[in-house]
C-alpha cells in the first residue's frame, strides 16, 4: 500500500495539472521575418509575439512588453504549423515489427476506440515529422481485416511527454473504411466470390452499428437504459450530427456509395483518400462534403490514366469548389515519410493547385474540417502559437526548417535523421567515431 500511495504521489508530481501552474515563460518576439498568415496573406518584414503559449499580436510593428525575448529573422519565413490530416504517427514505429504497430484492433465495430490512448510520445518519427514543419497530426485508427468502423479519431501536436498534454482535440471524427466493390478481373471465380461476400460482410456489420446504435439512442431518451453500453454510446455524436465520419474511400464506387450513405442516413462525412474524388467533384461539393486528399506520389488508378491523373486531382477539386485538405495516405510507410507532406503539396501546387491553395491545403483547411480553426492553421492574434521558421519557401525541397514552436514552446528539431546526418559527417572527416 505505501508503494500504491508513492506511485500516486509521483504521479501527481509528473501530471500535466502541475505542470501547467509552472511560471509561464518569457514573452518572445518574432522580428524581421515574412509573416505568412495563411488567412490575411503574407506580412512582410513582420513582427510577431508569443505569450502565454498564443499569439498575442502580429503585424508590421509590434508592442512587445518589458522581458521579451527577441530574436531577429531577417530574411526569414514564418508559417503556422503544417497538419498532416491522415496518420498514425505514434501507433507504429517500425512497420515490419509487429510489436510496435498498435494502429487497429479486432472486430468489425470498434467505435469506442480512441487514437490518443494509444499514441507513443517517445517514438522517434514524431522528431523526424516536426523537424520539416509537421506540428500536428491527425491520428487515426485503421480498420483490422475484418473491420469497418475503426474507433475515434484526434489530433495531437507534435511535443508533449503524455498523450493528455499531446491531444489538441480528442475525437474529431469517427473512422469508417468504406468496403471496395472492385475486384480484380485476374482473380479466379471462386476468389472473386469470396471478396464480394467479405465486401457484404462488411456493408451488414456498419448497417448493423448505426442500426443498433440508433435503437440504443431512442432506448436512451426514453430513460430505458440501466448501463451504458460503450460501442452505442461512442456512435451518438454521429448520430446526433457532433463528429463526421472520416470514410476512407479512393474509388469512385466507394465515394459514390459513401455519399448515398450519407444523404439516407443524414450524417456528416468526410472523404479521406480520395483519389477518384475528382471524378465525383460536382457530387461532392452538391453535399458539401470536404476531402481530405491523399499523396500526389501515387500512381493513376487505371493504366490508360495520364501520368498527371494524380497531381491535377487536387486543382480539380479546388476549381470545383470543394472544401480540400491534402495529407498523406495514412499508412505505417506514411507515417515515416510524414515530414514529405510539404513535398507531395508541391506536386498538387505546379499542377493545377497554386502555391497559395497548396499552402492553405496543409494548414488552415485541414483545421477548418476537423473544428479547431480557431485554434491551428493560421497566425492570428488569440491562437496558439503553433509556428515555425524556415529559410525560403516550404513548398520547396531546398528550404531548412531552422527553428519552431509548440504551444507557445519551442521545440528541439534535433532527430534521429539528423543525429545520423551528423555521425556520418564525423565518419568522412576522419573522425574518431565516439
Amino acid at each position: 500500500m505505501k508503494r500504491l500511495l508513492a506511485s500516486f504521489a509521483l504521479a501527481a508530481v509528473l501530471s500535466p495539472a502541475v505542470a501547467a501552474d509552472a511560471p509561464a515563460a518569457a514573452p518572445v518576439l518574432l522580428t524581421g521575418a515574412d509573416l505568412y498568415t495563411i488567412s490575411h496573406g503574407v506580412i512582410p518584414a513582420g513582427q510577431l509575439l508569443i505569450r502565454d503559449g498564443k499569439i498575442a499580436a502580429l503585424g508590421r510593428e509590434v508592442a512587445a512588453p518589458d522581458g521579451a525575448t527577441r530574436i531577429d529573422l531577417a530574411g526569414k519565413r514564418v508559417y503556422p504549423g503544417l497538419i498532416a490530416a491522415n496518420s498514425i504517427l505514434g501507433l507504429t514505429e517500425v512497420s515490419a515489427v509487429r510489436a510496435t504497430n498498435d494502429y487497429s484492433e479486432a472486430g468489425a465495430s470498434t467505435p469506442e476506440v480512441r487514437a490518443e490512448v494509444a499514441v507513443n510520445p517517445d517514438t522517434e518519427l514524431w522528431p523526424v515529422a516536426r523537424a520539416n514543419g509537421v506540428l500536428s497530426a491527425l491520428i487515426m485508427p485503421r480498420p483490422g481485416s475484418d473491420g469497418v468502423i475503426a474507433g475515434q479519431a484526434a489530433l495531437m501536436q507534435a511535443d508533449g511527454w503524455t498523450y493528455e498534454q499531446m491531444t489538441v482535440a480528442a475525437s474529431v471524427g469517427m473512422v469508417v473504411a468504406w468496403p471496395s466493390a472492385r475486384v480484380p478481373d485476374w482473380l479466379p471465380e471462386d476468389r472473386k466470390q469470396r471478396v464480394r461476400e467479405g465486401v457484404q460482410k462488411k456493408r451488414d456489420a456498419l448497417d448493423r452499428a448505426l442500426r443498433d446504435a440508433r435503437t440504443y439512442q431512442a432506448a436512451r431518451q426514453a430513460g430505458a437504459v440501466s448501463v451504458a453500453d460503450l460501442r452505442d454510446e461512442a456512435l451518438l455524436p454521429v448520430l446526433e450530427g457532433r463528429m463526421p465520419l472520416l470514410v476512407l474511400a479512393n474509388d469512385a464506387v466507394q465515394i459514390r456509395e459513401a455519399l448515398a450513405f450519407a444523404a439516407r442516413e443524414k450524417l456528416r462525412i468526410v472523404i479521406v483518400g480520395g483519389a477518384d474524388a475528382w471524378r465525383m467533384a460536382a457530387a461532392i461539393k452538391a453535399q458539401d462534403v470536404p476531402v481530405i486528399l491523399g499523396s500526389s506520389h501515387n500512381l493513376p488508378m487505371r493504366r490508360w490514366e495520364g501520368y498527371d491523373t494524380v497531381f491535377a486531382a487536387a486543382g480539380r477539386l479546388a476549381a470545383a469548389g470543394v472544401t480540400l485538405a491534402i495529407a498523406n495516405d495514412g499508412d505505417a510507410m506514411a507515417a515515416m515519410n510524414e515530414r514529405n507532406l510539404p513535398y507531395q503539396t508541391a506536386s498538387y501546387a505546379a499542377h493545377g493547385l497554386g502555391a497559395e491553395a497548396a499552402l492553405r491545403a496543409i494548414t488552415l483547411a485541414p483545421a477548418q474540417i476537423l473544428g479547431v480553426a480557431d485554434r491551428l492553421g493560421s497566425l492570428e492574434a488569440g491562437k496558439d502559437a503553433t509556428l515555425f521558421v524556415a529559410d525560403g519557401d516550404i513548398l520547396d525541397i531546398r528550404t531548412v526548417v531552422e527553428r519552431a514552436w509548440v504551444a507557445g514552446r519551442e521545440v528541439d528539431l534535433a532527430n534521429k535523421q539528423s543525429r545520423l546526418y551528423q555521425q556520418y559527417q564525423r565518419k568522412y572527416r576522419g573522425e574518431p567515431k565516439g
